[in-house]
């Protein structure tokens, strides 16, 4: 079922700040899918989407694959019946700012993360949302 990304409706952006394990599918030089699960965040005002994880990770390693114009991607979480998937172009940020705010929206969801001085930040711009939540 497919939403509109500007009138995503309270149950559905509920359902994104509950705290759900994701999984996250890029795809690997060789084009075949590479999924893992992930803790992430959603912030639908920008439409961008946050994955933390350690640069040297497959999962980093095949954003950056892409190049500058990045890798398209999709993150989804379920609940029984309840599921949700953002589709859209992910690239890797390692600017302290751009880490420092993901690592804090991840502890509003989840939990302090550990210290890990290889952090990154995989940002998608999300262009597809779907669910039933």
């Amino acid at each position: 079922m497919a939403h509109d990304l500007h009138a995503l409706d309270d149950a559905y952006l509920a359902f994104w700040r509950e705290y759900q394990l994701c999984t996250l599918t890029t795809l690997r030089p060789d084009g075949t899918p590479h999924v893992v699960p992930v803790g992430a965040t959603f912030d639908p005002a920008t439409g961008i989407a946050r994955v933390i994880s350690s640069r040297g990770s497959r999962k980093v390693q095949n954003v950056l694959a892409a190049g500058d114009a990045g890798l398209r991607v999709a993150l989804c979480q379920v609940d029984r019946a309840r599921w949700a998937t953002l589709e859209g172009r992910a690239v890797v940020r390692d600017e302290p700012e751009a880490v420092a705010d993901a690592v804090r929206r991840y502890a509003e969801r989840y939990r302090q993360p550990r210290v890990n001085p290889e952090r990154v930040v995989i940002e998608i711009t999300v262009d597809r949302a779907m669910g039933r939540a």
